[in-house]
C-alpha cells in the first residue's frame, strides 16, 4: 500500500497529504511498529492485523510529483503484481468526506498519480480516492493552493474521513471490498 503526500512538516495536515495520514493510521491499527528507510520512502511491513495478509505501507519521503521514485522500486524489490498495489490519494474530483476504491482509470491530473503511473509502468493499480472537494476554479495555481492547503473542516470531520478512507483501504487489502 502507498499513501501519497508530501514529507516535512509544513504539509502534515493538507488536503494533499491525506493518503499519509490514511498510511499511518493503518500502520498504527495493525501495529506495525517503527518503519525503516528504504526505497526514498519510510516502510512498515508486517501483518494487516492478526492472521491478516502481509503487507508493507509505503510512505515516500520524495515530493508526490516523483513519488513513482519510490514506488517503483519497492514494487520491484517486494515482486509484487502491478494490479495488488494500492495508492490511497487525495482526490479533488470527489466532495469532501467521499472515499471511492477503483481498479485503474484515468488519473485526472494528479500529478502524483502520474508519477506511480510511471514507476510501475502502467496505470491499471488498485486506488482509494479521498475526496477533499474542489475549489470553484479549474486555475492549475489556484488548484494547487487548494490541495496544499490545511482543511477547513473541523478537526472531528477530518478524522472521520482519515478513518472512513483507512476503512476502506482496509477492506481492499483483506479483499472484503471489490474494486
Amino acid at each position: 500500500m502507498v499513501g501519497l503526500g508530501n514529507p516535512g512538516a509544513g504539509y502534515r495536515d493538507t488536503r494533499h497529504n491525506v493518503g499519509f495520514r490514511v498510511a499511518e493510521t493503518l500502520a498504527e491499527r495493525w501495529g506495525l511498529g517503527r518503519s525503516r528507510e528504504r526505497y526514498r520512502a519510510r516502510v512498515h511491513e508486517g501483518r494487516a492485523g492478526p492472521g491478516g495478509p502481509r503487507v508493507a505501507i509505503l510512505v515516500p519521503q520524495t515530493y508526490m510529483n516523483e513519488a513513482g521514485r519510490s514506488v517503483g522500486p519497492a514494487r520491484g524489490a517486494y515482486r509484487v503484481p502491478r494490479e495488488r498495489v494500492l495508492v490511497v490519494h487525495d482526490e479533488i474530483d470527489l466532495d469532501f468526506g467521499d472515499v471511492r476504491p477503483r481498479l485503474g482509470g484515468g488519473l485526472a491530473g494528479h500529478n502524483g498519480l502520474k508519477s506511480v503511473r510511471a514507476g510501475l509502468g502502467g496505470e491499471d493499480f488498485a486506488r482509494v480516492r479521498v475526496g477533499v472537494g474542489r475549489p470553484d476554479t479549474t486555475d492549475p495555481e489556484q488548484v494547487a493552493a487548494w490541495v496544499l492547503a490545511r482543511f477547513p473542516e473541523p478537526p472531528d470531520a477530518v478524522e472521520r474521513l482519515v478513518a472512513d478512507a483507512a476503512n476502506v483501504a482496509e477492506d481492499v487489502i483483506m479483499e472484503r471490498r471489490e474494486l
